[in-house]
């Protein structure tokens, strides 16, 4: 697994500044992260968590694709390997990185926990899923769980002796968790009974730890139809006296890719439960594990992306195939490499902006995640804000690019790409979940469009526009077209998003046909300022470099190059979904279903 660690440490200390970052949390809340981590703390999460990827989880991801989990007896069994792996996890104390140190946890900034999931995912993301479930059951029991429910479940949780899930999506409703029929009846003692089905559960079953904690969301008998009467409770595999808990895996599925992970269908039959929080308040404690775990996904995109820009690198260097249109390159060697060849260098570039790029987006995201959870109070209603715009951002357009760089990666090595022996296939397979659940492309993009520009009157939006300003002017001298690009954009992406919120409001059908095309244009502008904020702290440390050394950095000149290849090659497709948004619904709406589906 060749390690990202260089460009992780680039954006961490150069372009991020996470060191004055967590200076500036300490200042807003004294004594919260004790000592806030510094450069040298930083490095040695990173330098840790390298080493535990690379020896421990790196050589079991491809075993784990082929060997998969396997179910005896309702019981599963990981892939071999991942159990130890897990294990040296816990005693590492990574599971309790983030946690509240009141039931046990280190009380570091979550950011911290963004680095080591980026790690572990670029070495194996079917793996990294089970303790990355884990978090969204410890967040959620520890913004709405009782004491009683903190003090019993989130010490095992922050040890990792337990694992978490979530289980939401039932056979018949799909995302829409409105339609779900799982019962929970209340006793005489309080407690209730779980009785449902649910599909889908990443994690659900496993060997790895001594017990699994699944927050489930079920329905009381007098509960409102729809998401208003969804309830959200605490079912142990095994309840807190000991005993087996009612609840089953009726089976794993047989999935297109991450095979080392376990995705159940479970069966609950009277399963002891525990109300979190009040009744019918599920949907509103299952965002808190679900916006996070949307974040996490995008992060999947971009460290799949990485996983197969350094394999095709390699390969591009390496394969000899033709001559360069403009003459020998290797003309002691019967071809020359691939890389030579524009077109292939185009795909290279596009696999490097998708993943350096992307990761520059992920970093700044949990920056504004822990001002919003750890920051001034003046502060924390914009960092929310502007969170909320940014979530669907990440996840929808960080695994649509994810998914587009994996298969670039396919196209680089032709046809041995297609084949098992390379790798590569594996990324396919494996991104290609990333683009459905936690919520699909298409579900983003309504949430951003809908609930995060027409709802808040485009808040988080306009909070993002004056940082794009900001660091436009900064831009101006050192790349003055970078700058020039960015300021056009900026403008232009708040005139589309007024004219698109007065045809909403006059016709939601233009809405539908234009959430996906604007989440692509978000996205694409959010990443274009990632890019300057990239390319500026590469060229004054080039700068700099250029004072310290007689030659250039080949490193920061790559910076600058994949920035320019950015705004060149890859901006420009916000183009062509401005033209689509700008179509209106008509094409989409005004055909029946019978013309549209006579096939």
């Amino acid at each position: 697994m060749p390690s990202s660690l260089k460009d992780m440490r680039f954006l961490i200390h150069e372009v991020f500044d996470f060191a004055g970052h967590y200076q500036a949390l300490s200042r807003a809340q004294p004594g919260e992260f004790g000592e806030p981590p510094d450069a040298a703390l930083i490095d040695a999460v990173l330098d840790e968590g390298v080493r535990f990827s690379e020896q421990e989880l790196a050589p079991i991801n491809r075993s784990g694709d082929e060997q998969g989990c396997r179910i005896e007896a309702g019981e599963v069994f990981t892939p071999t390997g991942f159990k130890e792996a897990y294990a040296t996890y816990i005693e590492l104390g990574w599971a309790g990185l983030i946690g509240d140190p009141a039931y046990g946890g280190q009380g570091l900034p979550e950011s911290l926990s963004v680095f080591l999931e980026d790690l572990m995912c670029c070495a194996n993301m079917a793996w990294t899923m089970y303790p990355g479930l884990s978090r969204g059951a410890i967040n959620a029991l520890n913004a709405h769980g009782s004491e009683a429910q903190k003090e019993a479940f989130l010490p095992k949780l922050l040890t990792g002796a337990w694992t978490g899930t979530m289980c939401l999506t039932e056979p018949h409703a799909g995302s829409d968790v409105g339609l779900a029929k799982t019962r929970a009846e209340v006793g005489a003692d309080g407690r209730y009974a779980i009785t449902g089905t649910k599909i889908f559960i990443s994690a659900g079953e496993h060997d790895m730890a001594a017990n699994i904690v699944h927050l489930v969301l079920a329905r009381t008998p007098d509960a409102p139809a729809g998401t208003r009467g969804i309830s959200m409770f605490v079912v142990p595999k095994f309840d807190l006296d000991g005993s087996r808990n009612k609840v089953s895996c009726g089976s794993i599925e047989n999935k297109m890719g991450i095979h080392g992970n376990s995705t159940c269908v479970l069966n609950f039959d009277q399963a002891t439960g525990y109300l979190v929080g009040e009744e019918n308040q599920g949907m509103r404690y299952m965002f808190t594990m679900m916006n996070a775990a949307r974040l996490v996904v995008g992060l999947q995109g971009v460290c799949l992306a990485q996983a197969a820009l350094h394999s095709s690198m390699d390969y591009a260097t390496e394969r000899l195939q033709m001559r360069s249109l403009k003459g020998p390159v290797a003309p002691d060697k019967p071809a020359d490499p691939i890389i030579v060849h524009p077109d292939v260098r185009r795909m290279l570039f596009t696999q490097r902006a998708i993943a350096e790029g992307g990761r520059a987006l992920i970093y700044y995201t949990a920056q504004t995640a822990d001002r919003f959870l750890h920051g001034e109070a003046a502060d924390r209603e914009r960092a929310g804000s502007l969170l909320d715009f940014l979530t669907p951002i990440v996840k929808g357009m960080l695994t649509e690019l994810g998914f587009e760089s994996v298969n670039e990666a396919v196209q680089v090595y032709g046809g041995h790409g297609f084949i098992r022996e390379t790798g590569i296939e594996q990324h396919v397979r494996d991104a290609r979940i990333t683009l459905i659940y936690e919520g699909t492309t298409q579900i983003q993009a309504l949430d951003l469009l809908g609930r995060k520009i027409l709802m808040t009157q485009g808040k988080g939006l306009l909070i993002f526009l004056e940082e794009i300003k900001r660091v436009t002017e900064t831009l101006r001298e050192p790349l003055p077209e970078l700058a020039a690009v960015l300021a056009a954009t900026a403008d232009e992406w708040g005139q589309l998003t007024l004219e698109l919120s007065a045809s909403a409001q006059q016709d939601m059908d233009a809405l539908g046909a234009a959430a996906v095309d604007y989440l692509f244009y978000s996205g694409y502008a959010a990443l274009a300022y990632c890019w300057a904020r990239v390319a500026e702290t590469a060229w004054r440390a080039q700068q700099q470099h250029r004072q310290d050394a007689s030659e250039d950095d080949p490193y920061l000149a790559g910076k600058l190059a994949t920035a320019r290849f950015y705004f060149s090659r890859l901006l420009p497709r916000k183009d062509f979904h401005k033209q689509a948004i700008e179509a209106g619904p008509d094409s989409l709406v005004q055909v029946s279903d019978d013309a549209l589906t006579a096939l």
